[in-house]
């Protein structure tokens, strides 16, 4: 049969892909079924059946908003930009296919899978507003950032926005919308894996501060300042309407355990002619919250101060004018900041550190919750959820990807260019979870106890080691580094100098010396040392060597030791001349047979280190390097 004969007859072939998607939503519909309604009892979040939930995820930034760091874009400040660079270059329907597949690719299924298997609970979900807009709206918002530097575009896209607005014409036929698409699918993703989803607007229409990569707005602050030819806040308007329209469509579904109702506002205040004590944000959350509850949507909803998550002078739970103020979930992002458990800020209402923000809770007797944390060495990261984890509270890192870094789970390849069809497509294929390369040692930090140590490699002697795979674990337990974690926001300092291959404080670089693989490490200074766990299968003497350079004015002098005793020494000649490397022998090293940890202890700093060596004696008397 031709079923081009019967237009109106669905094919075999749509026949089975609505059977295989209404399957596939009666799937998701029994995983939702299995998940727990959240709610907030005091200063708890709580289960349906009354059991608390500390939640601890993992933030997808860069999939439903380009923030330029994240892909490596810094010189394009942020995805408005990027979009400007790739327009000049291509049409319109181009950019929109880009943008398609790199939604479809950035995040998958298998992402989430590797999530969950870590041991998380939840995904924090950020996605930029213009997602919720028709494709046809969405030409127009481009037409506007084509012309970044017009106020009569900006002015022609906010009547056009407003004319939406009061037609009823935003946010309608869901369904057919790219961000109810890519939500509709993480919810599905999370449940197959029992992973709560919280709903974060990360880019509010208008921009909710100064900041152009989290915003993507047009100007600064357009969410409090830009008034339409009625004279509304029509961004303000637009916002509400997008929650009212989500939370009609969650509001029974247990599988989103909070919506983040407006990401990191900041810089309001008297500088940018604003209140200086938060009035705006106060009378616009009262709103939304309202807004909300209005629609029989019960859902924990997170607030995020002024100061990028943090400040909460007058949006305290008796200064919020709301009808109900049950299920508020207040903010931190924690980054940059000290994690003494000592550590205070004289102001209450200033939260980033530990001790204000369970003071914050217990006063209030409300659920507090780190949305954002990261961005650190792994040092840091240890130190910051150890003291949050002893207090209950709960966190989500930022990020699951990143460009070339250490700092997120998963590392994507670099890809040169995304102004470039070339450098698109590495990105499209480089992005892909099965590209990425697994950063062990960030989720290590995460995740083990303090005093936690693991072998980074497995290493049996004989062996040549390189010397930048030395143990997984924390400063002074795996190794030790005079400056291994970033307290202070003004300071910019790499704690990994070379910024190369691992996130700890060990400053490695690029390295092609044979045997080193790939890296050396380098800017040591007095008093640092290096741990590695070695096998030795049986007892035996072995000669020790060390690849090294050293330009400095004086020797390097280095120590291995096992335990407390000195296994072995090498001095590094300086040859200021010259970065040549050099083979130094450490004398020969008598070790008992079974596992040890050797420490690498740099007794006089300049050397760049490549590997370390472990010859048996007979073999090294027959010659070597």
């Amino acid at each position: 049969m031709n079923p081009t004969f019967f237009p109106n007859r669905p094919t075999r072939s749509i026949r089975l892909t609505a059977l295989t998607g209404a399957l596939a939503l009666l799937a998701c519909t029994a995983s939702a079924q299995q998940m727990s309604r959240l709610a907030a009892r005091g200063p708890q979040i709580v289960n349906a059946q009354g059991q608390p939930v500390v939640l601890r995820g993992v933030n997808v930034g860069g999939w439903l908003l380009q923030e330029s760091y994240i892909l490596k874009t810094d010189t394009l400040d942020c995805q408005r930009r990027i979009q400007q660079g790739l327009l000049r270059t291509m049409p319109e329907k181009d950019v929109e296919e880009f943008y398609r597949q790199y939604r479809a690719g950035f995040v998958t299924k298998a992402d989430i899978d590797f999530i969950a298997k870590q041991g998380f609970n939840c995904v924090r979900l950020p996605f930029h507003y213009d997602l919720f807009l028709t494709q046809q709206q969405r030409w127009a918002r481009t037409k506007a950032l084509q012309s970044p530097k017009s106020d009569a575009a900006l002015t022609a896209y906010v009547q056009t926005l407003s004319q939406w607005y009061d037609a009823g014409q935003l946010f309608t036929d869901l369904d057919q919308l790219d961000g109810i698409r890519a939500i509709d699918n993480v919810l599905g993703w999370c449940a197959a894996d029992q992973l709560y989803v919280v709903l974060d607007l990360h880019a509010a229409p208008g921009g909710q501060g100064t900041d152009p990569n989290i915003n993507d707005n047009f100007r600064p602050l357009d969410l409090w300042k830009r008034r339409d030819a009625k004279g509304r806040l029509i961004y303000q308007d637009v916002t509400v309407r997008l929650w009212e329209q989500l939370a009609r469509r969650y509001k029974n579904d247990p599988r989103i355990a909070m919506y983040d109702l407006i990401n990191e506002p900041h810089n309001l205040n008297a500088e940018h002619g604003l209140s200086a004590d938060n009035q705006e944000l106060s009378a616009f959350y009262s709103r939304l919250i309202d807004a909300v509850r209005a629609q029989k949507d019960e859902h924990l909803l997170l607030l995020e101060g002024n100061g990028y998550g943090n400040e909460y002078t007058n949006l305290t739970p008796d200064k919020l004018r709301v009808k109900d103020k049950t299920g508020l979930v207040y903010n931190s992002h924690r980054y940059w900041c000290p994690n003494d458990a000592q550590a205070a800020d004289p102001n209450p209402n200033q939260i980033n550190l530990v001790r204000n923000l369970a003071a914050f809770r217990d006063r209030w007797q409300v659920p507090v919750w780190v949305g954002e944390t990261g961005e650190n060495s792994n040092e840091w990261f240890a130190a910051a959820v150890q003291q949050l984890n002893a207090q209950n509270i709960g966190w989500c890192h930022w990020n699951l990807k990143r460009v070339d870094a250490g700092t997120s789970f998963l590392r994507v390849k670099p890809y040169g260019s995304i102004l470039t069809a070339e450098g698109r497509a590495k990105l499209l294929q480089n992005s892909k979870f099965e590209n990425c390369e697994v950063n062990r040692d960030a989720l290590f930090a995460l995740l083990q106890p303090a005093d936690a140590r693991q072998p980074f490699a497995r290493h049996t002697l004989p062996a040549t080691i390189p010397a930048a795979a030395y143990d997984l674990g924390r400063d002074g337990v795996a190794y030790h580094d005079t400056y291994s974690a970033r307290i202070d926001y003004r300071e910019h300092k790499p704690t990994n100098t070379g910024d190369q291959y691992r996130n700890d404080g060990v400053d490695i670089q690029a390295s092609t010396e044979a045997g080193a693989g790939g890296y050396a490490v380098a800017h040591t200074e007095a008093g640092e040392w290096l741990s590695y766990t070695v096998t030795v299968p049986k007892a035996g003497q072995y000669a020790l060597q060390l690849r090294a350079t050293n330009s400095g004015p004086a020797p390097a002098r280095l120590q291995l030791k096992l335990g407390e005793a000195t296994v072995g020494t090498f001095t590094v000649a300086a040859d200021p001349a010259t970065t040549g490397w050099q083979t130094v022998a450490g004398g020969t090293a008598s070790l008992p047979a079974g596992t040890h940890t050797l420490r690498l202890l740099v007794e006089q700093p300049g050397a760049v280190l490549g590997w370390l060596r472990f010859a048996e004696t007979k073999a090294a008397a027959q010659g070597g390097q």
